[in-house]
């Protein structure tokens, strides 16, 4: 007769082996004291990202236009993402209309606030809200990417360990936490992408899911929904677009930050399950808006959009549910829908994005598909942030 487990400890034991198996996966990827690095982008790469053609990027090199970059014995052009930031600077300084390169909001435009959420795991929401941050600030937007999943997946895919860099301080919790909160520009981080900033997630965050109905109780203010609003204004000023990578659950926190909010992308995966399972959540997240609006809480968005994710065009139901998503939600739904793909997967094998492998590490047609199907989403994204500003 087999002994009885005694769930606690048998736990326990799985998360410090799992643990350890981790921090040797990530000391074989990168080194103790490292940062990760982005690559460089070839000159088509640049000349895309900058709304530009390939040969008249040629012309700005060759009229001395624009500075030097790295080139190889063979003649190519590699640029690093501050060597295209750099480039768009000059051409802006130089266009006829003002906001032709830099397209971020102009004096007196809102800041734009996304929150990507579901309360379901594995809908997409931290690959979606990561690839976007990374995508706006290539294009130019000066961007705050927000972590506040206890889980921090978003944090990790930064380079960041967040068991051991932010166990104890430094993440988002520090900044709305109810006792002796942070100024908001202490816990941010640079990243390795020009323009992109990281406000780090972290375990520590379930202590505001835990330490709020006490703070309800005793009237502390702000109340915990108008917390990441009121942290954030420090900061907004410095920044175009902020993202919100929310918690898979509908606590307090992805609350604050759908408060905190100007608009609002739903993650769903097009399968019956899932689509039951965001029934729930959007009738549940309708209840406890309609409370926190009684309250005083700011109700107005620019958008809502539900986002079709790991989307397989040859699947015959997937394109069903679709097609009902569709007919029910109508303009709701984006056009774009993020396709599943190996390439994006096995690029978190080494936790990177598509946007920071190299494309020789993928078959090329696995890897265009995917890099097409993050552009469209990306780009009809932010189209709405333009609509959003009144372009």
């Amino acid at each position: 007769m087999s002994q009885p487990i005694t769930i606690n400890t048998r736990i326990r034991e799985n998360a410090q082996n799992l643990a350890g198996a981790l921090e040797q996966h990530l000391l074989k990827s990168f080194a103790p004291d490292a940062r990760k690095e982005l690559r460089l982008f070839s000159a088509g790469e640049a000349a895309d990202l900058l709304g530009i053609s390939a040969s008249f990027l040629r012309k700005l090199h060759f009229e001395e236009r624009v500075p030097d970059v790295h080139t190889t014995a063979g003649g190519r052009r590699h640029y690093s993402a501050q060597d295209v930031l750099n480039i768009r600077h000059i051409l802006e300084d130089k266009a006829k209309t003002k906001g032709a390169y830099l397209r971020g909001r102009a004096e007196g435009e809102k800041v734009q606030v996304l929150s990507f959420l579901n309360f379901k795991g594995g809908s997409g929401k931290t690959t979606s809200s990561i690839h976007a941050a990374q995508r706006f600030a290539l294009k130019g937007y000066r961007v705050l990417a927000v972590d506040i999943d206890p889980q921090a997946s978003l944090t990790s895919l930064f380079g960041y360990q967040p068991e051991y860099d932010f166990l104890h301080s430094g993440s988002i919790y520090d900044a709305i936490r109810y006792d002796d909160p942070l100024p908001f520009s202490e816990i941010i981080q640079e990243t390795y992408f020009p323009n992109l900033h990281l406000a780090p997630g972290g375990l520590i965050l379930q202590e505001f899911e835990h330490e709020t109905p006490t703070a309800l109780r005793n009237n502390v203010q702000p109340p915990f929904y108008a917390r990441m609003a009121a942290a954030l204004q420090e900061v907004e000023d410095q920044y175009d677009i902020i993202i919100f990578d929310c918690p898979p659950q509908l606590g307090y926190l992805t609350m604050s930050a759908l408060c905190a909010s100007t608009g609002v992308l739903i993650t769903v995966v097009p399968n019956m399950l899932d689509v039951a399972s965001m029934s729930q959540f959007l009738q549940m997240s309708a209840d406890l808006l309609d409370v926190v609006s009684n309250a005083g809480a700011r109700m107005e968005f620019d958008f809502l959009r539900f986002l079709i994710n790991r989307y397989e065009p040859s699947d015959g139901p997937q394109q069903q549910v679709v097609a009902f998503l569709r007919q029910l939600f109508g303009e709701e739904v984006m056009t774009s829908p993020m396709l599943k793909s190996t390439a994006i997967s096995d690029a978190g094998l080494t936790q990177q994005t598509i946007y920071e492998v190299e494309r020789s590490a993928f078959h090329r047609s696995t890897y265009d598909r995917a890099m097409e199907s993050l552009n469209a989403v990306n780009d009809e994204i932010e189209m709405l942030l333009q609509q959003a500003w009144g372009r």
